[in-house]
Protein backbone atom coordinates (compact mmCIF):
# COMPACT_ATOMS: atom_id res chain seq x y z
CA UNK A 1 0.00 0.00 0.00
CA UNK A 2 2.96 2.02 1.05
CA UNK A 3 4.61 1.76 -2.34
CA UNK A 4 1.85 2.16 -4.03
CA UNK A 5 1.28 5.84 -2.60
CA UNK A 6 4.57 6.35 -3.37
CA UNK A 7 4.53 5.33 -6.95
CA UNK A 8 0.85 7.29 -7.53
CA UNK A 9 0.30 9.51 -5.09
CA UNK A 10 -2.51 11.30 -7.35
CA UNK A 11 -4.57 8.11 -7.17
CA UNK A 12 -3.48 7.38 -3.61
CA UNK A 13 -5.04 10.33 -2.66
CA UNK A 14 -8.03 9.95 -4.46
CA UNK A 15 -8.48 6.27 -3.05
CA UNK A 16 -8.44 7.79 0.26
CA UNK A 17 -10.84 10.60 0.08
CA UNK A 18 -13.22 7.55 -1.38
CA UNK A 19 -12.91 5.60 1.40
CA UNK A 20 -13.31 8.50 4.01
CA UNK A 21 -16.02 9.23 2.49
CA UNK A 22 -17.66 5.47 2.15
CA UNK A 23 -17.33 5.36 5.93
CA UNK A 24 -18.79 8.25 6.31
CA UNK A 25 -21.95 7.11 4.53
CA UNK A 26 -21.62 3.25 5.47
CA UNK A 27 -22.66 4.91 9.40
CA UNK A 28 -26.24 5.59 7.89
CA UNK A 29 -26.89 1.90 7.55
CA UNK A 30 -30.33 0.76 9.54
CA UNK A 31 -29.74 -2.29 11.52
CA UNK A 32 -32.91 -4.28 11.11
CA UNK A 33 -31.53 -7.48 13.74
CA UNK A 34 -34.72 -6.81 15.98
CA UNK A 35 -37.08 -6.59 13.26
CA UNK A 36 -40.44 -8.36 14.64
CA UNK A 37 -42.72 -9.71 11.79
CA UNK A 38 -46.23 -8.02 12.07
CA UNK A 39 -48.98 -10.35 9.82
CA UNK A 40 -51.96 -9.59 8.16
CA UNK A 41 -53.54 -11.78 11.15
CA UNK A 42 -52.32 -9.43 13.78
CA UNK A 43 -53.90 -6.48 12.20
CA UNK A 44 -57.28 -8.32 11.74
CA UNK A 45 -57.38 -8.58 15.44
CA UNK A 46 -56.80 -5.09 16.18
CA UNK A 47 -58.66 -3.65 13.67
CA UNK A 48 -62.12 -5.19 14.33
CA UNK A 49 -61.55 -4.93 17.81
CA UNK A 50 -60.40 -1.38 18.38
CA UNK A 51 -61.09 0.49 14.71
CA UNK A 52 -63.67 3.64 15.47
CA UNK A 53 -65.05 3.26 12.18
CA UNK A 54 -65.88 -0.71 13.08
CA UNK A 55 -67.33 0.29 16.16
CA UNK A 56 -69.41 3.00 14.24
CA UNK A 57 -70.83 0.62 11.89
CA UNK A 58 -72.04 -2.05 15.16
CA UNK A 59 -74.34 1.58 15.98
CA UNK A 60 -76.65 1.01 12.82
CA UNK A 61 -78.47 -1.84 14.42
CA UNK A 62 -78.69 -0.72 17.69
CA UNK A 63 -79.96 2.28 15.89
CA UNK A 64 -82.44 0.75 13.46
CA UNK A 65 -83.33 -1.82 17.20
CA UNK A 66 -83.75 1.65 18.69
CA UNK A 67 -86.49 2.58 15.66
CA UNK A 68 -88.15 -0.10 16.36
CA UNK A 69 -88.55 -0.06 20.07
CA UNK A 70 -90.02 3.75 19.05
CA UNK A 71 -92.72 1.89 17.36
CA UNK A 72 -93.41 -0.61 19.74
CA UNK A 73 -94.52 2.89 21.67
CA UNK A 74 -97.97 2.83 19.74
CA UNK A 75 -98.85 -0.60 21.05
CA UNK A 76 -97.98 0.79 24.75
CA UNK A 77 -101.06 0.55 26.92
CA UNK A 78 -102.01 4.01 28.16
CA UNK A 79 -103.95 5.73 31.07
CA UNK A 80 -105.63 9.33 30.94
CA UNK A 81 -107.44 10.98 33.67
CA UNK A 82 -108.78 14.14 34.20
CA UNK A 83 -110.62 16.37 36.94
CA UNK A 84 -112.66 19.38 37.22
CA UNK A 85 -115.08 20.82 39.55
CA UNK A 86 -116.50 24.10 39.97
CA UNK A 87 -118.16 25.11 43.38
CA UNK A 88 -119.98 28.82 43.57
CA UNK A 89 -121.41 29.88 46.64
CA UNK A 90 -123.00 26.96 48.44
CA UNK A 91 -124.02 25.61 44.70
CA UNK A 92 -121.78 22.97 43.44
CA UNK A 93 -122.07 23.65 39.41
CA UNK A 94 -120.67 19.86 38.45
CA UNK A 95 -117.77 17.79 39.48
CA UNK A 96 -116.35 15.82 36.74
CA UNK A 97 -113.75 12.77 36.97
CA UNK A 98 -113.24 11.22 33.56
CA UNK A 99 -110.44 7.79 33.45
CA UNK A 100 -109.44 5.85 31.16
CA UNK A 101 -107.09 2.65 30.30
CA UNK A 102 -106.50 2.28 26.53
CA UNK A 103 -105.25 -0.85 25.61
CA UNK A 104 -103.85 -1.44 21.54
CA UNK A 105 -104.57 -4.93 20.39
CA UNK A 106 -102.40 -6.17 17.25
CA UNK A 107 -105.32 -7.68 16.63
CA UNK A 108 -107.85 -6.06 13.88
CA UNK A 109 -106.52 -2.73 14.88
CA UNK A 110 -108.68 -2.75 18.08
CA UNK A 111 -108.55 -1.17 21.19
CA UNK A 112 -109.12 -2.48 24.53
CA UNK A 113 -110.98 0.40 27.18
CA UNK A 114 -111.46 0.24 30.71
CA UNK A 115 -112.71 3.90 32.24
CA UNK A 116 -114.43 4.96 35.03
CA UNK A 117 -116.88 8.66 34.92
CA UNK A 118 -117.87 10.72 37.63
CA UNK A 119 -119.86 13.27 36.80
CA UNK A 120 -122.13 15.15 38.89
CA UNK A 121 -123.13 18.48 40.04
CA UNK A 122 -126.58 20.79 39.30
CA UNK A 123 -125.62 22.32 36.02
CA UNK A 124 -123.98 18.91 34.80
CA UNK A 125 -124.35 17.59 31.35
CA UNK A 126 -127.29 15.49 31.46
CA UNK A 127 -126.06 13.66 28.69
CA UNK A 128 -122.97 12.84 30.83
CA UNK A 129 -124.20 12.63 33.89
CA UNK A 130 -123.72 9.64 36.11
CA UNK A 131 -125.00 8.28 39.43
CA UNK A 132 -122.98 9.29 42.55
CA UNK A 133 -120.83 6.45 43.28
CA UNK A 134 -119.99 7.32 39.39
CA UNK A 135 -119.40 4.33 36.48
CA UNK A 136 -117.06 1.91 35.27
CA UNK A 137 -117.02 0.71 31.56
CA UNK A 138 -115.10 -2.01 29.66
CA UNK A 139 -115.36 -1.61 25.81
CA UNK A 140 -113.99 -2.17 22.20
CA UNK A 141 -113.31 -0.46 19.38
CA UNK A 142 -113.24 -2.12 16.32
CA UNK A 143 -112.15 -0.62 12.40
CA UNK A 144 -114.30 -2.60 10.26
CA UNK A 145 -113.36 -0.98 7.17
CA UNK A 146 -110.32 0.77 6.88
CA UNK A 147 -107.74 -0.11 9.12
CA UNK A 148 -108.96 -3.61 9.90
CA UNK A 149 -106.08 -5.64 8.20
CA UNK A 150 -103.21 -3.16 8.73
CA UNK A 151 -103.32 0.64 9.58
CA UNK A 152 -100.58 3.35 10.51
CA UNK A 153 -99.03 1.75 13.70
CA UNK A 154 -98.70 -1.94 12.60
CA UNK A 155 -97.59 -0.64 9.57
CA UNK A 156 -94.70 2.16 11.24
CA UNK A 157 -93.55 -0.99 13.61
CA UNK A 158 -93.60 -3.77 10.34
CA UNK A 159 -91.42 -1.13 7.92
CA UNK A 160 -89.16 -0.57 11.23
CA UNK A 161 -88.32 -4.13 11.50
CA UNK A 162 -87.61 -4.55 7.63
CA UNK A 163 -84.94 -1.33 8.39
CA UNK A 164 -83.51 -3.73 10.91
CA UNK A 165 -82.05 -5.76 8.09
CA UNK A 166 -81.09 -2.97 5.89
CA UNK A 167 -78.79 -1.78 8.59
CA UNK A 168 -77.36 -4.93 9.38
CA UNK A 169 -76.48 -5.00 5.42
CA UNK A 170 -75.02 -1.35 6.01
CA UNK A 171 -73.16 -2.37 9.04
CA UNK A 172 -71.27 -5.43 7.08
CA UNK A 173 -70.46 -3.04 3.79
CA UNK A 174 -69.22 -0.53 6.26
CA UNK A 175 -67.12 -2.95 8.16
CA UNK A 176 -66.21 -4.75 4.78
CA UNK A 177 -65.18 -1.66 3.07
CA UNK A 178 -62.79 -1.05 6.12
CA UNK A 179 -61.28 -3.87 5.80
CA UNK A 180 -60.38 -3.29 2.32
CA UNK A 181 -58.58 0.01 2.94
CA UNK A 182 -56.50 -1.60 5.37
CA UNK A 183 -55.62 -4.95 3.97
CA UNK A 184 -54.46 -2.66 0.21
CA UNK A 185 -52.80 -0.27 3.45
CA UNK A 186 -51.11 -3.12 4.80
CA UNK A 187 -49.53 -4.28 1.21
CA UNK A 188 -48.76 -0.63 0.32
CA UNK A 189 -46.57 -1.51 3.44
CA UNK A 190 -45.22 -4.63 2.69
CA UNK A 191 -44.15 -3.22 -1.22
CA UNK A 192 -42.31 -0.13 0.45
CA UNK A 193 -40.67 -2.88 3.30
CA UNK A 194 -39.59 -5.04 0.61
CA UNK A 195 -38.33 -2.37 -1.82
CA UNK A 196 -36.20 -0.58 0.71
CA UNK A 197 -35.08 -3.92 1.86
CA UNK A 198 -33.95 -4.87 -1.57
CA UNK A 199 -32.36 -1.63 -2.14
CA UNK A 200 -30.52 -2.00 0.56
CA UNK A 201 -29.02 -4.97 -0.37
CA UNK A 202 -27.69 -3.42 -3.58
CA UNK A 203 -26.27 -0.64 -1.42
CA UNK A 204 -24.44 -3.30 0.72
CA UNK A 205 -23.49 -5.27 -2.88
CA UNK A 206 -21.82 -2.14 -4.40
CA UNK A 207 -20.11 -1.18 -0.77
CA UNK A 208 -18.56 -4.66 -0.58
CA UNK A 209 -17.50 -4.13 -4.51
CA UNK A 210 -15.97 -0.86 -3.61
CA UNK A 211 -13.97 -2.47 -0.32
CA UNK A 212 -12.99 -5.04 -2.89
CA UNK A 213 -11.85 -3.03 -5.90
CA UNK A 214 -10.42 -0.25 -3.59
CA UNK A 215 -7.75 -3.06 -2.33
CA UNK A 216 -7.38 -4.64 -5.45
CA UNK A 217 -6.50 -1.19 -7.43
CA UNK A 218 -4.30 -0.33 -4.28
CA UNK A 219 -1.84 -3.05 -4.89
CA UNK A 220 -2.39 -2.29 -8.85
CA UNK A 221 -4.36 -5.11 -9.98
CA UNK A 222 -7.39 -3.04 -10.67
CA UNK A 223 -7.07 0.76 -12.62
CA UNK A 224 -8.39 3.64 -10.40
CA UNK A 225 -11.46 3.85 -12.80
CA UNK A 226 -13.09 1.08 -11.37
CA UNK A 227 -12.77 2.31 -8.02
CA UNK A 228 -14.52 5.76 -9.12
CA UNK A 229 -17.22 3.73 -10.74
CA UNK A 230 -17.86 1.99 -7.77
CA UNK A 231 -18.03 4.58 -5.90
CA UNK A 232 -20.71 6.19 -7.88
CA UNK A 233 -22.33 3.18 -7.85
CA UNK A 234 -23.14 3.27 -3.65
CA UNK A 235 -23.65 6.97 -4.41
CA UNK A 236 -26.82 5.89 -6.44
CA UNK A 237 -27.90 3.90 -4.60
CA UNK A 238 -27.71 5.34 -1.31
CA UNK A 239 -29.56 8.46 -3.26
CA UNK A 240 -32.39 5.50 -4.17
CA UNK A 241 -32.43 4.13 -0.62
CA UNK A 242 -33.25 7.55 0.87
CA UNK A 243 -36.00 7.87 -1.24
CA UNK A 244 -37.58 4.26 -0.91
CA UNK A 245 -36.92 5.35 2.59
CA UNK A 246 -39.20 8.12 2.59
CA UNK A 247 -41.67 6.01 1.13
CA UNK A 248 -41.48 3.33 3.62
CA UNK A 249 -42.50 5.74 6.18
CA UNK A 250 -45.03 7.19 4.65
CA UNK A 251 -46.55 3.60 4.21
CA UNK A 252 -46.02 2.94 7.65
CA UNK A 253 -47.91 6.20 8.87
CA UNK A 254 -50.71 4.97 6.44
CA UNK A 255 -50.93 2.49 7.63
CA UNK A 256 -51.03 3.20 11.70
CA UNK A 257 -54.09 5.19 10.61
CA UNK A 258 -55.99 2.14 11.16
CA UNK A 259 -54.29 1.00 14.83
CA UNK A 260 -55.90 2.00 17.70
CA UNK A 261 -55.67 1.00 21.60
CA UNK A 262 -58.82 -0.69 23.80
CA UNK A 263 -58.71 2.85 25.26
CA UNK A 264 -59.47 4.57 22.07
CA UNK A 265 -55.92 6.14 21.58
CA UNK A 266 -54.09 6.07 18.53
CA UNK A 267 -51.17 3.70 18.06
CA UNK A 268 -47.94 3.94 16.21
CA UNK A 269 -46.52 1.13 13.96
CA UNK A 270 -43.31 0.10 15.72
CA UNK A 271 -40.34 0.67 13.08
CA UNK A 272 -38.74 -2.88 13.87
CA UNK A 273 -41.72 -4.26 12.48
CA UNK A 274 -42.00 -5.90 9.19
CA UNK A 275 -44.36 -7.49 7.13
CA UNK A 276 -44.74 -11.07 6.33
CA UNK A 277 -42.74 -12.53 3.84
CA UNK A 278 -45.06 -14.12 1.16
CA UNK A 279 -44.28 -17.11 -1.10
CA UNK A 280 -43.32 -15.83 -4.70
CA UNK A 281 -44.61 -18.88 -6.06
CA UNK A 282 -48.51 -17.63 -6.23
CA UNK A 283 -51.55 -19.51 -7.82
CA UNK A 284 -54.51 -17.93 -8.12
CA UNK A 285 -57.85 -19.05 -6.31
CA UNK A 286 -59.75 -22.43 -7.91
CA UNK A 287 -62.66 -21.77 -10.01
CA UNK A 288 -64.60 -23.73 -7.06
CA UNK A 289 -63.94 -20.22 -5.03
CA UNK A 290 -64.98 -18.37 -8.03
CA UNK A 291 -68.54 -19.96 -7.99
CA UNK A 292 -69.02 -20.15 -4.45
CA UNK A 293 -68.41 -15.96 -4.26
CA UNK A 294 -70.81 -15.62 -7.17
CA UNK A 295 -73.69 -17.79 -5.53
CA UNK A 296 -72.62 -16.16 -2.16
CA UNK A 297 -72.33 -12.49 -3.34
CA UNK A 298 -75.78 -13.18 -5.01
CA UNK A 299 -78.05 -14.33 -1.86
CA UNK A 300 -75.89 -12.41 0.79
CA UNK A 301 -73.97 -9.01 -1.18
CA UNK A 302 -74.96 -5.88 1.63
CA UNK A 303 -76.04 -3.94 -1.63
CA UNK A 304 -78.57 -6.39 -2.72
CA UNK A 305 -79.43 -7.42 0.63
CA UNK A 306 -80.37 -3.86 1.43
CA UNK A 307 -82.58 -3.46 -2.00
CA UNK A 308 -84.37 -6.52 -0.91
CA UNK A 309 -85.07 -4.50 2.62
CA UNK A 310 -86.41 -1.52 1.16
CA UNK A 311 -88.55 -3.72 -1.23
CA UNK A 312 -90.13 -5.83 1.91
CA UNK A 313 -90.61 -2.34 3.40
CA UNK A 314 -92.57 -0.91 0.05
CA UNK A 315 -94.23 -4.10 0.39
CA UNK A 316 -95.61 -3.23 3.60
CA UNK A 317 -96.12 0.53 2.39
CA UNK A 318 -98.34 -0.95 -0.68
CA UNK A 319 -100.45 -3.06 1.80
CA UNK A 320 -101.22 0.06 3.68
CA UNK A 321 -101.95 2.33 0.65
CA UNK A 322 -104.26 -0.40 -1.03
CA UNK A 323 -105.99 -0.77 2.88
CA UNK A 324 -106.72 2.51 2.55
CA UNK A 325 -108.70 2.96 -0.31
CA UNK A 326 -111.69 1.30 1.93
CA UNK A 327 -113.66 3.83 3.58
CA UNK A 328 -113.49 4.01 7.25
CA UNK A 329 -115.73 2.41 9.45
CA UNK A 330 -115.23 2.15 13.28
CA UNK A 331 -117.39 0.24 15.64
CA UNK A 332 -117.11 1.07 19.91
CA UNK A 333 -118.88 -0.31 22.25
CA UNK A 334 -118.75 -0.22 26.20
CA UNK A 335 -120.80 -1.86 28.77
CA UNK A 336 -121.01 0.17 32.09
CA UNK A 337 -122.04 -0.45 35.43
CA UNK A 338 -122.05 1.02 38.83
CA UNK A 339 -119.55 -0.71 40.15
CA UNK A 340 -116.69 1.44 40.94
CA UNK A 341 -113.82 -0.49 42.61
CA UNK A 342 -112.65 -4.53 41.77
CA UNK A 343 -111.47 -4.76 45.12
CA UNK A 344 -113.75 -7.74 46.29
CA UNK A 345 -114.05 -10.07 43.38
CA UNK A 346 -114.30 -10.17 39.33
CA UNK A 347 -117.17 -8.79 37.64
CA UNK A 348 -119.83 -10.79 36.86
CA UNK A 349 -123.00 -10.86 34.98
CA UNK A 350 -125.05 -8.67 37.48
CA UNK A 351 -122.03 -5.65 37.21
CA UNK A 352 -121.73 -5.86 33.18
CA UNK A 353 -124.38 -6.92 31.02
CA UNK A 354 -126.03 -5.97 27.78
CA UNK A 355 -128.90 -3.70 29.34
CA UNK A 356 -126.18 -1.38 30.03
CA UNK A 357 -124.31 -0.23 27.50
CA UNK A 358 -122.87 2.40 24.96
CA UNK A 359 -121.99 2.27 21.68
CA UNK A 360 -121.10 4.16 18.72
CA UNK A 361 -120.36 4.19 14.80
CA UNK A 362 -117.93 6.35 12.79
CA UNK A 363 -118.20 6.09 8.91
CA UNK A 364 -116.11 8.00 6.30
CA UNK A 365 -115.45 8.11 2.83
CA UNK A 366 -113.72 10.17 0.46
CA UNK A 367 -115.87 10.17 -2.70
CA UNK A 368 -112.78 9.86 -5.47
CA UNK A 369 -110.14 9.04 -3.51
CA UNK A 370 -107.41 11.05 -5.26
CA UNK A 371 -104.68 11.34 -2.66
CA UNK A 372 -105.06 7.76 -1.58
CA UNK A 373 -104.85 6.57 -5.59
CA UNK A 374 -101.73 8.74 -5.93
CA UNK A 375 -99.89 7.35 -2.79
CA UNK A 376 -100.76 3.95 -3.79
CA UNK A 377 -99.74 4.44 -7.35
CA UNK A 378 -96.49 6.43 -5.91
CA UNK A 379 -95.55 3.20 -4.36
CA UNK A 380 -96.01 0.88 -7.07
CA UNK A 381 -93.54 3.11 -9.07
CA UNK A 382 -90.67 3.09 -6.62
CA UNK A 383 -91.06 -0.62 -6.85
CA UNK A 384 -90.25 -0.87 -10.34
CA UNK A 385 -87.38 1.26 -9.85
CA UNK A 386 -86.28 -0.95 -7.21
CA UNK A 387 -86.58 -4.41 -9.27
CA UNK A 388 -84.47 -2.45 -12.06
CA UNK A 389 -82.19 -1.79 -9.48
CA UNK A 390 -81.96 -4.95 -8.21
CA UNK A 391 -81.55 -6.67 -11.36
CA UNK A 392 -78.75 -3.83 -12.79
CA UNK A 393 -76.82 -4.13 -9.18
CA UNK A 394 -76.68 -7.93 -9.16
CA UNK A 395 -75.13 -7.91 -12.79
CA UNK A 396 -72.38 -5.13 -11.69
CA UNK A 397 -71.80 -7.31 -8.83
CA UNK A 398 -71.04 -10.63 -10.64
CA UNK A 399 -69.31 -8.87 -13.42
CA UNK A 400 -67.06 -6.91 -10.67
CA UNK A 401 -66.01 -10.27 -9.44
CA UNK A 402 -65.11 -11.96 -12.58
CA UNK A 403 -63.20 -9.15 -13.08
CA UNK A 404 -61.58 -9.25 -10.33
CA UNK A 405 -60.63 -12.52 -11.04
CA UNK A 406 -59.15 -12.20 -14.83
CA UNK A 407 -57.01 -9.44 -12.63
CA UNK A 408 -55.86 -12.27 -10.29
CA UNK A 409 -55.39 -14.52 -13.68
CA UNK A 410 -53.33 -11.68 -15.29
CA UNK A 411 -51.12 -11.61 -11.68
CA UNK A 412 -50.06 -14.58 -11.45
CA UNK A 413 -49.55 -15.37 -15.07
CA UNK A 414 -47.38 -12.14 -14.91
CA UNK A 415 -45.42 -13.01 -11.55
CA UNK A 416 -44.83 -16.46 -12.91
CA UNK A 417 -42.66 -15.08 -16.28
CA UNK A 418 -40.40 -12.57 -13.65
CA UNK A 419 -39.67 -14.57 -11.48
CA UNK A 420 -37.96 -16.96 -14.32
CA UNK A 421 -36.71 -13.86 -15.35
CA UNK A 422 -35.15 -12.71 -12.14
CA UNK A 423 -33.45 -16.37 -12.29
CA UNK A 424 -32.11 -15.76 -15.41
CA UNK A 425 -30.85 -12.14 -14.91
CA UNK A 426 -29.13 -13.50 -11.93
CA UNK A 427 -27.46 -16.29 -14.33
CA UNK A 428 -26.22 -13.71 -16.52
CA UNK A 429 -25.10 -11.74 -13.47
CA UNK A 430 -23.42 -14.95 -12.28
CA UNK A 431 -21.75 -15.36 -15.67
CA UNK A 432 -20.62 -11.79 -15.85
CA UNK A 433 -18.93 -11.39 -12.50
CA UNK A 434 -17.08 -14.75 -14.03
CA UNK A 435 -15.90 -12.79 -16.77
CA UNK A 436 -14.95 -10.08 -14.50
CA UNK A 437 -12.59 -11.50 -12.54
CA UNK A 438 -10.76 -13.29 -15.45
CA UNK A 439 -10.38 -9.71 -16.84
CA UNK A 440 -12.68 -10.26 -20.07
CA UNK A 441 -15.64 -8.05 -18.74
CA UNK A 442 -16.24 -4.66 -17.02
CA UNK A 443 -17.74 -3.03 -13.72
CA UNK A 444 -19.85 -1.00 -15.53
CA UNK A 445 -21.54 -4.21 -17.08
CA UNK A 446 -21.87 -5.87 -13.54
CA UNK A 447 -23.38 -2.77 -11.82
CA UNK A 448 -25.64 -2.77 -14.77
CA UNK A 449 -27.06 -6.14 -14.52
CA UNK A 450 -26.98 -6.42 -10.80
CA UNK A 451 -28.94 -2.99 -11.06
CA UNK A 452 -31.47 -4.71 -13.57
CA UNK A 453 -31.84 -7.66 -10.72
CA UNK A 454 -32.81 -5.07 -8.72
CA UNK A 455 -35.62 -3.57 -10.54
CA UNK A 456 -36.59 -6.93 -11.24
CA UNK A 457 -37.13 -8.16 -8.06
CA UNK A 458 -38.37 -4.98 -7.14
CA UNK A 459 -41.21 -5.25 -9.58
CA UNK A 460 -41.85 -8.76 -8.44
CA UNK A 461 -42.79 -7.41 -4.71
CA UNK A 462 -44.96 -5.15 -6.78
CA UNK A 463 -46.56 -7.71 -9.00
CA UNK A 464 -47.25 -9.92 -5.33
CA UNK A 465 -48.54 -6.43 -3.86
CA UNK A 466 -50.73 -6.14 -6.51
CA UNK A 467 -52.21 -9.73 -6.39
CA UNK A 468 -52.83 -9.44 -2.86
CA UNK A 469 -54.64 -6.54 -3.04
CA UNK A 470 -56.41 -7.57 -6.18
CA UNK A 471 -57.22 -11.00 -4.00
CA UNK A 472 -58.83 -8.45 -1.35
CA UNK A 473 -60.80 -6.95 -3.96
CA UNK A 474 -61.73 -9.82 -5.17
CA UNK A 475 -64.02 -10.72 -1.93
CA UNK A 476 -64.81 -7.63 -1.24
CA UNK A 477 -66.88 -7.14 -4.44
CA UNK A 478 -68.58 -10.61 -3.36
CA UNK A 479 -70.00 -8.68 -0.23
CA UNK A 480 -67.72 -10.77 2.20
CA UNK A 481 -64.19 -10.48 3.23
CA UNK A 482 -61.21 -12.56 2.90
CA UNK A 483 -60.37 -15.20 5.76
CA UNK A 484 -56.56 -14.10 6.19
CA UNK A 485 -55.51 -17.03 8.35
CA UNK A 486 -55.55 -19.36 5.87
CA UNK A 487 -52.89 -17.41 3.94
Amino acid sequence: MKIFFRRFPAAGMLIFMLLASFNTLAQTKPVTDTAKVFTLEDLQVLVFRYHPIVKQAALLSESARANVLQSLGYFDPAIKAGFSRKLFGDTEYYNNWNSELKVPLWLAGADLKVGYDRSVGTYTNPETRTPAGGLSGVGLSIPLGQGLIIDARRSTLRQSKAMVQYAEAEQLKQINSVWYAVVKDYWSWYYAYRQFTLVNEGVELAERRFKALSRQTAIGDKPVIDSVEAYITVQERIIQKEKTKIELQNARLVLSNHLWSAEGNPLELPLEAMPELIDENINKPQQAVLDTLIGRASGQHPELLKLRSKGAQLAIERSYRQEMLKPKLNVSGSLIANRNNFRNNVPDYYDFNWSNYKVGIEFAFPLFLRAERGKLREVKIKQRELDYDVQQTGREIRNNILASYNDLTAYSAQLNVQIQSINNQQTLLKGETQKFELGESTLFLINSRESKLIDMKIKRESMISGYQKTLAELYYKAGTRQDVTLN
